[in-house]
């Protein structure tokens, strides 16, 4: 009995050495602005957030909102093919990036959709385009619902909205003894793990890519914001994706292992006016994967 409490001690103290060696201070949001907030990045109060924006182009407004654990960046070779033709709005979300989290906690859909508003309105933009991915592409959705007068056409690339396998971020997430540690600890080689599983091309997975994404989960904040949000109550609307007006391409890849192509189909035969264009060998963000064909069909829907 003696020799089994030593090595149940001994054990014990291996996962306290293990924990404090992979605790991770958060980064403040200053340290990593001269590095990701380069010009055009701006920053504009937002419902008491800081919120990172970039406005790039000339033309049609296109508002681009990019998924869960990512940033604005996630769209900058769009925003590089696209901004001849469109004036680009690409946001880090509340919970994300460098915006960070909510004052409030507040992570409900009215939140993001009060939030989209005061930034458009507050750049003057009356109507646009929105082009979402995944968590994106779910409040994109939702705010083409709650404020149709303001969208003109819709972009979903992979979109959430459907339930589906969960993933193994969300696995942790939703894990009641992981989940406090992810406010604690934050291990890079987790985020090139989760990246290789996003991506199918993993040649196209760089070093720099894995390093924003790390620092951007480092972010002060965003580690317990991730949590809040995941687990706040989401609202299921699929069944008024019918009253939906907008023209909606749904971009998918065909090898997404979060979202996979049965959704693209269920959106397909829910949305009124929408068709679908699949990716081979492309995982569940095609604008990073797949930035020049994926940009150049947005561009040839959008001007129709």
């Amino acid at each position: 009995m003696k020799k089994l409490l030593y090595f149940i001690g001994f054990v014990g103290m291996l996962v306290l050495a293990a924990f404090l060696c992979l605790q991770k201070a958060d980064i403040p949001v200053d340290d990593l602005k001269t590095q990701y907030a380069p010009a055009p990045s701006a920053f504009m109060d937002i419902n008491g957030m800081s919120a990172h924006y970039r406005k790039e182009g000339n033309g049609p407004a296109l508002l681009l909102l990019h998924g869960t654990a990512s940033s604005l960046h996630t769209w900058e070779p769009w925003v590089d093919i696209l901004k001849d033709s469109f004036t680009c709005v690409s946001v880090d979300l509340p919970a994300f990036g460098l915006t960070g989290p909510t004052p409030n906690g507040d992570y409900s859909i009215d939140a993001y959709n009060s939030f989209i508003t005061t930034l458009m309105d507050n750049l003057s933009i009356d109507s646009f385009h929105i082009a979402g991915n995944s968590l994106g592409g779910y409040f994109g959705w939702n705010y083409a619902l709650d404020y149709p007068e303001r969208v003109n056409k819709l972009i979903l690339i992979a979109s959430a909205g459907f339930p589906g396998k969960p993933s193994q971020l969300s696995k942790i997430i939703n894990n009641p003894i992981l989940a406090p540690l992810l406010t604690k600890i934050s291990v890079r080689s987790l985020v090139e793990k989760n990246l290789k599983e996003v991506q199918f091309d993993d040649s196209k997975i760089t070093e720099d890519l894995i390093d924003r994404y790390y620092h951007m989960s480092l972010r002060k904040g965003n580690r317990h914001a991730l949590i809040a949000r995941s687990k706040g109550k989401r609202q299921n609307r699929t069944d008024q994706l019918s009253k939906l007006e907008e023209p909606t391409l749904l971009m998918w890849g065909e090898e997404d292992p979060w979202i996979p192509m049965t959704s693209a189909h269920k959106f397909d035969m829910a949305i009124p006016n929408s068709r679908i264009i699949s990716y081979e060998k492309v995982g569940h963000i095609p604008m990073e994967e797949e930035p020049l064909t994926t940009a150049k069909d947005a561009r040839t829907f959008l001007l129709e």
